[in-house]
C-alpha cells in the first residue's frame, strides 16, 4: 500500500510547516493529487490518520481534488490528455509523452490554529 508512504511524507512536510509557523493544531489539509499515483483516497485517509496520530495534524480533515493527466507529444509536439495505461498521442500515435500533469501530490492548502490564533497556509511546493 503506497498510500503510507505517502501519509508519511506528507506529515513529515506539515511537521516541517508547522515548526516554520508555530502551528499548533492542522484543522484541514487540502491535496492536489494526480490520477496517475493511482491513489485509493480511504487508504489515504487511513494511513494519515494511523500517522497523524498524536502530532499537530491528529483528527485533522483530509479533502483531496483529483487531477487529470496531460502530456505532450515528443515527436509531434500535441498536447492530449491520458489515462493510466493510455499513453498514445491522439495525433501522430508515439508514445513518446512528457507528463505534464497528474503525476504530483501536492499540498493545496492548510487550514491550521497557531500559538497566536487561527492561521491559513497555503503550500504551493508538494
Amino acid at each position: 500500500m503506497h498510500e503510507m508512504s505517502i501519509a508519511v511524507d506528507m506529515m513529515q512536510q506539515l511537521e516541517r510547516i508547522a515548526a516554520e509557523h508555530g502551528v499548533s493544531r492542522v484543522e484541514r489539509i487540502e491535496l492536489e493529487v494526480g490520477v496517475l499515483r493511482l491513489v485509493v483516497p480511504e487508504a489515504l485517509r487511513d494511513a494519515f490518520s494511523a500517522v497523524a496520530a498524536g502530532t499537530v495534524a491528529e483528527g485533522a480533515e483530509l479533502d483531496m481534488v483529483e487531477t487529470p493527466a496531460r502530456a505532450r507529444c515528443g515527436a509531434c509536439g500535441e498536447e492530449y490528455p491520458v489515462q493510466v495505461e493510455e499513453y498514445l498521442c491522439p495525433r501522430c500515435g508515439q508514445a513518446a509523452g512528457q507528463i505534464l500533469a497528474g503525476n504530483d501530490i501536492i499540498i493545496r492548502s492548510l487550514v491550521c490554529d497557531s500559538d497566536g490564533g487561527g492561521a491559513a497556509h497555503e503550500d504551493q511546493g508538494g
